[in-house]
């Protein structure tokens, strides 16, 4: 079958014919329809993760998909084939990239009825991202003061609405155009980052979610109260992070010096940083489907690519200016199909 891989990091992104995915008892097999690109997918490639996930080669890319259940396992009892499922794959078993995948069912959902296959593809690793920031690290409250970063992007416009369903008062960082567009989403506060400092206009705030890093993260943690939370998703990770992955001990210790100056600055601010790598959960995907369905949470699709200009959407990723998401197309799926009820 077609994929998109690479061979070893740093290595170019390529189409190449792959082996059919094995079904394990635990599996269903998927053909994708549509499979959304991340930067992680960029990222994963020149090799910046490799030392928490270290994939062995080749690897086919792509994090999350939609698509429709071709067969599953012996010991599958929540899916059947036919079923519309979107899902985020675990680490190790990532591929979405590509005619079809066996994915593991604890890291499935249905789909949300109410949008389409290319928007469902759009939803599960940024809104993941976004639910475990925001609730799982975070346990942000109804009246706290939250600041998103990237408001415009992936899991900047899914945590906008998150937050706000959550009856928290958002700020985010965005440009001069993006504005309205943030504001339609739910944002009270939208800065724009050209001519803006977001550390001179925000104080005092209950939480951040950072995707930035470097500098950024550094300014963020100084606009949190005493006692607030910084989630970062673009790092450093912290020891606590490596401890709860079981890396290594040799691992471990080069975590730790990777973060210790941005810990150690929110120490001294009286803060709480914390690094989130997103972990799969197709209960929680559940759980957004039906916040999907109420209209709570809407995605946000900026463009979407045919499988055939895969490797030149990976490499333009970020650079188009497009809202939300961009979803590569599985082979042969037209971008006008619906998901079915």
């Amino acid at each position: 079958m077609r994929a998109i891989l690479f061979e070893n990091y740093k290595q170019p992104v390529i189409e190449k014919d792959v082996p059919e995915p094995s079904v394990g008892d635990h599996d269903v097999l998927i053909r994708v329809e549509a499979a959304s690109i991340n930067h992680i997918d960029a990222r994963l490639q020149a090799g910046e993760f490799k030392v928490i996930l270290p994939y062995k080669m080749p690897v086919t890319l792509g994090h999350d998909l939609a698509g429709t259940i071709l067969a599953t396992g012996v010991a599958v009892t929540r899916f059947k084939s036919g079923d519309q499922v979107y899902a985020r794959p675990r680490d190790f078993r990532i591929g979405t990239f590509a005619e079809k995948i066996s994915v593991h069912e604890d890291d499935v959902a249905l789909t949300p009825r109410s949008i389409s296959t290319v928007e469902a593809a759009s939803l599960p690793l940024v809104a993941l991202t976004a639910w475990q920031a925001l609730v799982d690290l975070g346990t942000v409250q109804a009246g706290q003061k939250v600041l998103i970063h990237a408001g415009a992007g992936g899991v900047g416009s899914i945590a906008i609405q998150i937050a706000k369903h959550l009856g928290a008062q958002v700020a985010t960082t965005v440009s001069a155009k993006n504005i309205e567009f943030v504001r339609s989403l739910g944002a009270d506060i939208a800065i724009d980052y050209r001519t803006q400092d977001f550390e001179s206009e925000l104080e005092s705030y209950d939480f951040v979610l950072d995707s930035l890093g470097g500098a950024n993260l550094e300014k963020s943690l100084k606009v949190v109260r005493r006692g607030g939370i910084v989630v970062g998703i673009s790092g450093p990770p912290t020891p606590t992070f490596a401890r709860e992955a079981g890396l290594n001990p040799v691992v471990r210790l080069a975590v730790a010096a990777m973060s210790f100056k941005t810990r150690r600055l929110a120490r001294n601010l009286g803060v709480t940083y914390k690094f989130l790598l997103m972990k799969s959960s197709g209960e929680q995907l559940a759980q957004l489907a039906k916040l999907v369905d109420s209209g709570v949470v809407r995605p946000i699709v900026g463009a979407t690519h045919p499988f055939e200009e895969a490797v030149s959407a990976i490499e333009s990723l970020g650079t188009s200016g497009a809202l939300g998401k961009e979803v590569l197309l599985g082979p042969g799926f037209a971008v006008d199909q619906p998901t079915e009820s």
